[in-house]
């Protein structure tokens, strides 16, 4: 069974994706931005407020698939500047402290919104 969870944003019919895909006991939380809910960026110029934005979003997509933080077994980092890479840990360490999924850090040319610093993606499993 395949189900599908949606953020509500512009961009999934456009581009064709959703924010979350449940297959099974496995979930994919797509790469998530820093959107407001206005569809403006969160925290311009500040990767703290931007991760934190992208977690909250992330987090809602589990709720979505029947899953929470404590699920989550992988997440990848993309930073337009790996300079700010501990600013995104600080807000990742809140969320994922206990959970401690595996983690990965990588600096990318650039999003599709030049004020956007950082994504996420997540992996979880429901056991």
């Amino acid at each position: 069974m395949r189900r599908l969870v949606s953020s509500g944003s512009p961009l999934e019919p456009e581009i064709g994706f959703s924010r979350a895909v449940r297959v099974g006991n496995v979930i994919a939380v797509a790469g998530t931005a820093p959107i407001s809910a206005t569809g403006a960026t969160h925290g311009v110029g500040d990767v703290y407020e931007q991760t934190r934005r992208c977690l909250e979003i992330i987090i809602a997509a589990l709720e979505g698939a029947g899953a929470g933080p404590q699920h989550v077994i992988r997440t990848r980092v993309m930073l337009t500047d790996i300079a700010g890479w501990r600013e995104a840990a600080r807000a990742h360490g809140e969320v994922f402290g206990v959970v401690r999924p595996a983690c990965t850090f990588v600096q990318v040319s650039g999003f599709i919104d030049p004020d956007w610093l950082v994504e996420l993606e997540a992996d979880a499993v429901v056991d």
